[in-house]
């Protein structure tokens, strides 16, 4: 699991990024791969798979 911030999400277009915490990239996150409800600057855990664009943010959940 990685870790990052919300950067940006936008819960009526249902997209958003997240940044990861260790590499500073950012990745693109859906709606569909929420586990939990998220907002700009939450702590999240999340993991990566290959999207379309390139990787995407999956399973994403809030951070305990």
């Amino acid at each position: 699991m990685k870790e990052g911030t919300v950067k940006f999400f936008n819960e009526s277009k249902g997209y958003g990024f997240i940044k990861d915490d260790e590499s500073e990239n950012e990745y693109f996150v859906h709606v569909s791969e929420l586990v939990d409800r998220i907002k700009d600057n939450d702590k999240v855990t999340f993991e990566l798979k290959e999207g379309r664009k390139g990787l995407n943010a999956v399973n994403v959940k809030l951070a305990e």
